[in-house]
């Protein structure tokens, strides 16, 4: 646990859902890999797939369905064409067949090929099986999607375990990295990059960091330029084509950098910042609702507040700021999202929309504190100031969709980090009463003692209160 890559909590994937999509999506990927490693593949007659808990009962909602058809079929959830999914689906249940990996067919109806079972696997709330017939045999496989697109395979074995890189600086908790940044007299940013450059060249680490900021880029640009009504049944209306609208200048633009520069231009009284804020959050979300490219930070749900926050940083706090500044925010926000994965969880079916929104806002808050000079200690104050007024929050999606409360949430995340950012940097360190890691011991005690009906269940709260038939 203790080399969690930046890379690892920020990926590029496809919507709605970081763990009911790109998750089960890695894992058919995965359960592939394992098949052709014992040159079967092509001897795979049909495939079945089992979701449990949380996986079964948000599943529709969350497109799991669509993200195992597409893995199954050898697509690359980072890579493929977003206009090109639904095609797919329809082609496969037509067909009643899909081509395994991209290049063997086999039958596969879902309507019965993909079951949705209520029940819960003992370890994790989000349970697949996958099953592939070869001959009169089965191979089955157990996976766990635990948060942000990790999984967590069934049984694996020690030998795997043991191979996982040691950073120099490795972190468990917040009080080791700032033994860390006081032992070498780095920031945070710094210490991060040192364990990032075990792993790969800085060159590679800066290019993939400015990939993952023009993805989030071209997200809210996207999101921004796009008006109509999502998918999936509420008739939710985008929101951020209209606030966009009424926000923007009359200056001209093609293209989402030189709508960057474009909006430097705009007004910034407070009302203003708290709209243009919104509307980055909103936007990505209504990317991400609509099966779109986003980078889970950490995960899909929540994948609008950091670029939200950091896109506020680049157009209304500092006019100045370039590549070098995007790289710092990503490598601290990517850090403590790491921390709360390894101390709590970054899943909102372990532990609510705390382990969402709750972290996204924390790692944004305490990104941004570095960027406007805050110290290492002032960094995690942030964080925990953001977590502090997130514990508790629920995670009820209406219908399972991650559209009510979901997108309106990391507006309120993101414009919460805005504040919890600016709250630290006034902040003497010999006054903090709360450190961050009980923050996060907290959140992890919620967690385990909040009721599962709040657990992206959608078996209580708001998704019971309001009725899909009544949006």
């Amino acid at each position: 646990m203790e080399s969690i890559s930046v890379f690892d909590v920020l990926k590029i994937g496809v919507g709605p859902s970081s763990s009911h999509t790109l998750g089960p999506w890695r894992a058919t990927q995965k359960f592939l890999r394992l098949l052709q490693e014992q040159h079967i593949l092509k001897d795979v007659t049909a495939i079945k797939v089992d979701l449990f808990g949380s996986l079964s009962l948000t599943g529709k909602g969350h497109a799991t369905d669509f993200a195992v058809m597409l893995g199954l079929s050898g697509e690359d959830p980072e890579y493929i064409q977003v206009s090109a999914i639904q095609a797919i689906i329809d082609s496969i249940k037509s067909s009643h067949s899909l081509k395994l990996n991209g290049e063997y067919v086999v039958q596969f109806n879902p309507e019965t090929a993909i079951v949705f079972n209520r029940n819960f696997l003992p370890f994790h709330a989000n349970g697949m099986t996958l099953t592939a017939k070869v001959g009169d045999k089965e191979i089955a496989e157990t996976y766990y999607s635990v948060g942000g697109g990790f999984i967590v395979q069934e049984n694996q074995n020690e030998s795997e375990q043991s191979k996982r890189h040691i950073f120099p600086y490795p972190v468990f908790k917040a009080t080791e990295l700032i033994e860390h940044c006081v032992k070498t007299g780095k920031i945070i940013s710094e210490v991060v990059m040192e364990n990032e450059k075990s792993i790969r060249p800085e060159e590679q680490i800066n290019s993939e960091l400015i990939r993952i900021w023009t993805t989030m880029l071209e997200c809210m640009y996207t999101g921004c330029h796009q008006e109509g009504i999502l998918p999936g049944g509420l008739n939710v209306k985008r929101r951020a084509y209209d606030l966009h609208q009424n926000l923007k200048s009359d200056l001209s633009y093609s293209n989402p950098q030189e709508w960057l520069g474009v909006i430097r231009q705009t007004e910034v009284k407070f009302r203003q910042i708290l709209k243009w804020v919104s509307c980055f959050a909103l936007s990505v979300n209504e990317v991400n609702a609509s099966l779109g490219r986003v980078v889970t930070a950490p995960t899909n749900g929540s994948a609008g507040v950091i670029p939200a926050v950091l896109m506020y940083y680049l157009v209304i706090e500092n006019h100045e700021a370039d590549e070098k500044h995007i790289r710092q925010f990503l490598l601290v926000a990517g850090e403590l999202g790491s921390i709360f994965k390894k101390g709590a969880t970054i899943s909102a079916a372990m532990g609510g929309c705390q382990a969402e929104i709750g972290v996204s806002s924390a790692m944004a808050a305490a990104a941004l504190c570095e960027l406007m000079g805050g110290t290492p200690e002032q960094v995690l104050i942030a964080a925990e100031i953001a977590m502090e007024h997130h514990l508790g929050l629920t995670c009820d999606p209406i219908g399972g969709l991650v559209q009510i409360p979901c997108i309106e949430r990391n507006a309120m995340g993101a414009i919460k980090a805005i504040n919890a950012a600016e709250l630290a940097l006034e902040t003497d360190v010999k006054n903090v009463k709360v450190p961050l890691d009980k923050v996060i011991d907290t959140m992890w005690q919620t967690a385990k003692d909040m009721n599962s009906k709040y657990k992206e269940t959608s078996e209580g709260g708001l998704a019971v209160a309001v009725n899909i038939s009544d949006c």
